[in-house]
């Protein structure tokens, strides 16, 4: 059983890092489809998609699919073998969930000198949904799971709320976050009363955070009200991503172009200015009269490849091409997400790094 501790018996620990999504990973953790609610009408081509995801990642790291049951387990076997997909580096767990998107209900992994330990940040449901208690086991079972420390986020005395899609962090200090997701106190609410000085509490005490760097908006379509991770993204210590729409008459524009405004003047941890490159967006993605959350800048970078979402348009050679420039060590690969973001998420918010 792994050891828990809470806010009251840990200080504020310099040597929290949370370590960048480039950097050396153990294991990416995926939560394998199988909430049909998720996909209404559209599931059939959903466990392909993963495959073709796992495809991807396992020449790279260990890949820790969470499945249903044992019989959910070989479903699965029977996809990724039926996709040429080896067994090797690939590894089952069976914790019964309501849904698949581990960036946002599983722990933070936090390297504390040269150990793991894990955050475990309250997920519920992106204060929408009522099925998530399930969900918000899922820290626990991994810290069980691999015998790892485990530390509930606590301000204040209150549990803290925090998604992994709400925050893109440099590995050396800088977080970027919007004030959408975790200010509004009208619309999916996560942490009522919370100011920004209170997020940068939290930040540092949990992650090693000492620069927090606020947007405004996230993009039209997102079910998360905000999340940064379709929107803004590190891909070196200096330089982020950062989508913008060239369309006046799209209802991203102005929001997308306010962000862009709020970088100017931003500076890093270490004093040093921001690099910021303009990352196209698709064409609006709809189906079924709603506009689906789009964006490439829901990247995954493992170790063996970066995972862009791509959507049948012809931004996405585009984008692939910066990234490429920009993440040098290793390919950049497209999976076609159409299917994938009728679940209001792609590729970042399905799979989760645990460093090594």
């Amino acid at each position: 059983m792994a050891k828990e501790s809470t806010a009251s018996n840990i200080s504020t620990n310099k040597d929290f890092r949370l370590p960048a999504e480039w950097e050396k990973h153990e294991a990416t953790w995926l939560g394998w489809a199988h909430n049909k609610e998720d996909w209404p009408g559209k599931f059939t081509p959903i466990p392909w998609v993963y495959a073709e995801i796992v495809k991807n990642l396992y020449p790279g790291e260990i890949v820790r699919i969470v499945s249903e049951s044992k019989e959910h387990v070989k479903k699965i076997k029977s996809v990724l073998a039926a996709a040429n997909v080896e067994s090797k580096n690939v590894e089952f767990f069976i914790l019964k969930t309501d849904r698949g998107w581990m960036r946002d209900s599983g722990p933070a992994f936090v390297k504390e000198g040269e150990d793991t330990i894990l955050i475990n940040f309250r997920f519920n449901g992106w204060a929408k949904y009522s099925n998530y208690k399930k969900d918000e086991k899922f820290p626990k079972f991994v810290a069980d799971k691999l015998g790892l420390k485990r530390i509930k986020a606590e301000h204040n005395g209150r549990d803290v709320v925090l998604e992994g899609g709400s925050i893109d962090i440099n590995g050396c200090g800088t977080l970027i976050t919007t004030e959408e997701c975790l200010l509004d106190e009208k619309i999916q609410t996560r942490n009522l009363g919370f100011s920004k000085k209170d997020y940068g509490e939290v930040f540092k005490k949990y992650l090693g955070i000492t620069n927090t760097i606020w947007l405004g908006k996230g993009i039209a379509g997102d079910d998360t009200h905000g999340h940064v991770d379709d929107l803004c993204r590190f891909v070196n210590k200096n330089t982020v991503v950062l989508v913008q729409e060239k369309k006046q008459a799209d209802e991203n524009y102005k929001p997308l172009k306010e962000n862009k405004e709020r970088l100017q003047d931003v500076i890093l941890e270490d004093g040093s200015s921001i690099e910021v490159v303009d990352f196209p967006m698709p064409k609006p993605v709809i189906f079924k009269g709603q506009r689906l959350p789009a964006s490439y800048a829901n990247f995954y970078i493992s170790n063996a490849a970066v995972l862009v979402p791509t959507f049948n348009d012809a931004n996405d050679r585009i984008a692939l091409g910066i990234l490429s420039e920009l993440i040098t060590d290793r390919p950049v690969i497209g999976i076609h997400a159409v299917d994938l973001v009728w679940g209001l998420g792609t590729l970042h918010c399905l799979t989760h790094e645990q460093p090594a």
